[in-house]
């Protein structure tokens, strides 16, 4: 039975969608049956594992609005082990669409049920804001993945997120947990990034990810190729970090 993991923060620029993209090539690598779900509209996981977000029939948009089954969107094979539910920006027109439509926020529960047999782990890249799409993927998910980029005002905001998490668990979700919290964008260079990992892990009552990801020119080139870390350039200290956050993941799952 797979496990449905959401990655989640509502502040931009934290390193969700890189997360997506290489934990869920780097599980591939490692030779589980992985699925990645981008309930992003600006489709950027989409377009970072090699997928033209511009030519798509079926995206997640239409199975959401009850045009198509979620097995119609799926992209098989984008890389060995990984297949992928794309996206693009038609996606946010779905909020409005889906006023007054009863049990709104079980719609992505309900369509990644059937999938949870085919896959070991379905990651899901949630929009940057505690929208319905995030309220969706919170409530398919069994639990949530927090990247925290390593700067001053990595605590803002994680409240809010932890407090509608608490909210989906306590209304949506029961069974909802915090699978942990992953530092990203690491520059150990300066004083500033190990402060925020003491303060992060001295203020959290989570799981903390020994795995820090750290700032790395091939992870940001690597999305502009359509390629994960891994396979961009296999021997660069991203896709080593990614390698030891996925197993860790693994472990944690055992």
């Amino acid at each position: 039975m797979g496990r449905i993991i959401a990655i989640a923060n509502q502040k931009g620029g934290v390193g969700k969608t890189t997360t997506a993209i290489n934990l869920s090539a780097c599980l591939a690598e490692a030779g589980c049956k992985v699925l990645v779900i981008d309930a992003d509209p600006q489709g950027n996981t989409t377009s970072g594992l090699g997928v033209d977000k511009n030519r798509l029939n079926h995206t997640i948009y239409e199975m959401m609005i009850g045009e198509c089954d979620i097995t119609d969107c799926v992209i098989r094979d984008v890389f060995d082990n990984l297949d992928i539910v794309p996206s693009n920006i038609n996606l946010s027109g779905a909020e409005i669409e889906l006023i007054g439509i009863d049990r709104k926020e079980y719609i992505l529960k309900n369509a990644s049920a059937s999938l949870k047999e085919e896959y070991e782990y379905i990651l899901i890249d949630c929009p940057p804001s505690l929208n319905m799409l995030t309220v969706n993927a919170l409530t398919a998910a069994d639990a949530v993945l927090v990247p925290i980029q390593c700067e001053f005002y990595a605590l803002e905001g994680l409240s809010q997120l932890i407090h509608t998490i608490n909210l989906v668990k306590k209304r949506l979700n029961a069974a909802l947990d915090i699978e942990g919290v992953v530092f990203t964008m690491y520059d150990a260079r300066t004083n500033l990034s190990l402060q925020v990992v003491e303060n992060v892990k001295g203020n959290l009552k989570q799981n903390v990810y020994k795995t820090i990801i750290p700032r790395n020119v091939r992870l940001a080139e690597a999305p502009s190729h359509g390629l994960p870390i891994n396979i961009y350039d296999s021997k660069s200290t991203g896709a080593e970090s990614y390698r030891l956050l996925a197993k860790e993941v693994m472990e944690h799952n055992r």
